[in-house]
């Protein structure tokens, strides 16, 4: 696949509507369950060697309406990394000490160590997008958020981060399926709740917002991608392939060892 096709080009407009929610880009089912496999393989031996160079690190940022599979992404795609060296921080609302300080202090806590993997389960999004959608903050103060962004992203990436985001782009339909399913099953309608289908009503103020955050915060530095997340197997595949492939394209080495080590007895 052409992952190309998934990137938002940085400074052109941008459409969500013109993406589609189920396309597989003539990928199937069957070679798409095989190459996950082997990028599971693959990211447990990348992420060694990120943890050997201990030089930069990884982080991937996870966005997308509820039930987009943020969940389910991290437990297909991350299913073989070492929880050593890897962490996941979800972004739900913010504490009386969050709120006491500048809106992207609880997110820079949680950028991830060199040598380490970070997967933000939201993100410092939320500020553009919740915010927006409910009235948290006036628009003057929301609407300075994006260049905030893009700016502190920028600081990130020059100081040894590099930054995979993706949006896992969902129907509204499918969203409605996965509810269902949710409260038919008896091992999963406990992560149902009353305000996940209040917030359906929002569904175009969410996606006007979202639009304009992958618009104006996709960035040479920190680009967007936008992975279409009707069909789970497809939505797994992709992501982890963009993954590997930026991993891949690091070029890390293992340090060379300790001489005094190679010479030692035992």
């Amino acid at each position: 696949m052409n992952i190309g096709k998934l990137i938002v080009e940085p400074g052109r407009k941008f459409r969500l509507k013109d993406r589609g929610t189920d396309d597989t880009f003539e990928v199937s089912k069957e070679y798409a369950a095989e190459a996950l496999a082997r990028h599971v393989d693959k990211l447990q031996n990348l992420h060694e060697l990120l943890y050997a160079e201990n030089r930069r690190s990884l982080l991937i940022v996870l966005q997308g309406m509820d039930a987009a599979g943020k969940d389910g992404t991290i437990k297909h795609v991350m299913s073989g990394v070492n929880p050593q060296g890897c962490a996941v921080t979800s972004f739900k609302q913010p504490s009386t000490n969050d709120l006491a300080h500048d809106f992207l202090w609880r997110i820079h806590a949680a950028v991830p160590a060199k040598g380490s993997i970070g997967i933000f389960n939201r993100s410092q999004y939320e500020d553009v997008l919740i915010a927006r959608v409910h009235n948290l903050v006036e628009k003057k103060v929301w609407g300075t958020r994006y260049e905030q962004i893009n700016a502190f992203e920028k600081v990130l990436t020059e100081n040894g981060v590099h930054i995979l985001k993706f949006f896992l782009h969902m129907s509204k339909g499918e969203q409605k399926k996965r509810f269902e399913e949710r409260l038919k099953d008896p091992n999963k309608n406990w992560k149902a709740s009353s305000a996940d289908f209040r917030e359906r009503k929002y569904w175009e103020q969410y996606q006007s917002a979202y639009e304009e955050v992958l618009q104006r915060c996709s960035t040479k530095h920190a680009p967007w991608w936008v992975v279409p997340a009707d069909h789970k197997w497809f939505r797994n595949y992709a992501v982890s392939d963009v993954v590997i492939r930026t991993m891949e394209g690091l070029k890390m080495k293992f340090p060379k060892a300790d001489p005094a080590a190679l010479g030692a007895t035992l």
